[in-house]
């Protein structure tokens, strides 16, 4: 096909709308184009995302995890209870590798399956936001066509049959750009040739070259830009949910490993609790041995001496299974290469625990969740999305009525010259106005929609305040657990001390053949009990600090946490 009559279509048509002396076509022309450019330029990036009246979450708050220290969830109280110093010998944990509370947290981000898996969520909303962006591109357009007829005709002059053969081909190329408003503006520039054997048509071949501009605009029901903003909207709010939910699961995973890393530290600590009354068994064996070999008692001394010993043995087996499963567990955690759950690579928790007391400032915990909450913040979103889909449904109640104005300027000659010619001189113009009106006859699909719209925004008021009230409970129910602990700390060091001044007494008594060796191991017993007992509190109470920092949204430390989410793989 022939491309000179395109270009000079093209050259045609910026010579029609910009010249002066061509004014009245650049007038109106140069109104459309305006108009349209105004409309897709002014404001583009804000359409949706905050410029038509949208709630926008900074990115630092949507990302960045703020942190809490421990002074900071509480306050030494005035008059500091009373404290006793830990009794629970201490042995060298058997591990390879050292662990701090940070190395955690910094391989959980790094490497932690379900972080990325969460990270994703927030790169699909943002290309779903992208998506909805785009429907205001603007469109190239091209039609193109081709006709042959043969139809026959009766010559009035000699009554005889003749024939009538033509063929023509038409190219239509334009522009479209849809409007933030809600309208169309359309740019055509349509060519034809039309040529045929009928000997009364003046120009054969006849050339056609025609500038079209035209605009189509809602003025009611689907205009404004506040309403067809609104896919824009529900995509940027499903945007910052989805990171709002990022936030929540980031939170999530450095809590669990932190709690996880505390329960590390209690079994490996409880087993050398239970290697340590293994050591006094034997130690009781002995001491048997030696009473029965001066004859100062009787053999069966030995046997529960030795059933003692096997007892223990049981014990040290059933921890050993215990600190392996939770290892695992904070490998999964980590999923760090050098730490796979295979391996037989030990974790040793470097960081120690402050088991100091702290009086809580509730109300002010309390303050904080409500502020920091990612719960909370996503279901404000959708309050704020379900607000103006009311909006908009409200507005879809109305009439349809639209407007179609079409401005076009004809050319016409026996060749492509004469007719771009014809087009320059602006000789010929059209105007076509035309109006649409549509009012559904009772409304009812609109009003129902209307109707939903009001329902689901009662709905997300109402999961805003159930949601506050089970944020309240778990902030209390941490504080209480708190506390709790402590006082577990402090009845288990109590129980220690007399555990130990228990089995010293024993042990003398069975010296002086007093008491049987089933006295002593079950003063053994007691000892052990107590100290575990001691571990488990100061385990529960370093968790319970965990717990208090993520009942608020933050988590642990001196330093706040920032997440970025997934990038989307180039093209």
């Amino acid at each position: 096909m022939n491309k000179r009559p395109i270009r000079r279509a093209a050259r045609t048509m910026a010579v029609v709308l910009f010249p002066d002396r061509f004014r009245r076509a650049a007038r109106v022309t140069g109104v459309v184009v305006s108009l349209a450019g105004a409309l897709l330029t002014s404001a583009c990036r804000d359409i949706g995302r905050g410029g038509t009246g949208e709630r926008v979450v900074p990115p630092r708050e949507l990302r960045e995890i703020g942190a809490v220290q421990p002074h900071e969830i509480g306050r030494p109280p005035a008059r500091a209870p009373s404290t006793l110093p830990s009794t629970r010998a201490t042995v060298e944990p058997l591990a390879k590798v050292p662990l701090t509370l940070a190395d955690v947290r910094e391989l959980a981000l790094r490497n932690n399956l379900d972080l990325q898996v969460s990270r994703i969520s927030p790169a699909l909303a943002n290309e779903s936001l992208f998506e909805e962006e785009a429907q205001y591109e603007a469109l190239f357009t091209t039609s193109a066509g081709y006709s042959s007829t043969d139809s026959p005709s009766a010559n009035q002059i000699t009554q005889q049959q003749t024939g009538n053969q033509s063929n023509s081909w038409n190219v239509t190329p334009g522009v479209q750009f849809p409007l933030r408003t809600g309208g169309v503006v359309e740019l055509d520039v349509p060519l034809s040739r039309f040529e045929t054997d009928t000997q009364a048509q003046t120009l054969n071949p006849a050339y056609t070259s025609d500038v079209a501009a035209r605009i189509t605009q809602p003025l009611l029901r689907g205009g404004g830009i506040d309403v067809n903003a609104q896919p824009i909207r529900v995509a940027f709010y499903g945007y910052q949910q989805a990171q709002a939910r990022a936030k929540l699961e980031v939170t999530r995973v450095l809590a669990d490993a932190d709690r996880v890393y505390w329960r590390l530290f209690a079994a490996r600590e409880a087993l050398l609790v239970r290697r340590q009354e293994y050591d006094l068994a034997v130690a009781q064996l002995r001491r048997a041995r030696s009473q029965v070999d001066a004859g100062a008692a009787a053999e069966v001394e030995i046997v529960r001496a030795q059933s003692g010993v096997a007892d223990r043995i049981e014990a040290i087996i059933t921890s050993e299974n215990t600190l392996r499963d939770t290892e695992r567990q904070l490998k999964r955690i980590l999923n760090s290469p050098d730490l796979e759950m295979e391996s037989p690579t030990e974790l040793l928790p470097a960081t120690p625990p402050r088991p100091v007391y702290m009086e809580l400032d509730v109300p002010n915990l309390v303050s904080r969740a409500m502020a920091q909450r990612m719960e909370l913040l996503e279901t404000e979103l959708e309050i704020a999305l379900a607000t103006a889909s009311v909006r908009v449904a409200r507005h879809e109640t109305l009439p349809l009525v639209n407007v179609d104005y079409t401005y076009n300027i004809n050319g016409l000659g026996g060749g492509w010259d004469d007719s771009f010619d014809m087009v320059r001189t602006n000789d010929f113009v059209d105007h076509r106005v035309g109006l649409r009106v549509e009012v559904p006859i009772g409304n009812a699909a609109a009003r129902s929609r209307l109707r939903r719209a009001l329902l689901n925004r009662v709905q997300a008021l109402a999961t805003l305040d159930q949601r506050r009230l089970l944020i309240r409970q778990e902030v209390l129910n941490a504080a209480d657990q708190f506390e709790a602990n402590w006082q577990r700390i402090l009845a288990a060091r109590q129980r220690v001390l007399l555990a130990q001044r228990l089995l010293e007494v024993e042990i003398r008594q069975f010296e002086q053949g007093l008491r049987t060796s089933t006295e002593v191991l079950n003063a053994q017993t007691q000892l052990a009990s107590a100290q575990l007992s001691e571990i488990s509190a100061v385990a529960d109470y370093q968790i319970a600090q965990v717990d208090i920092a993520f009942a608020t949204g933050t988590v642990l430390g001196q330093s706040s946490v920032v997440w970025e989410p997934a990038t989307a793989p180039k093209k």
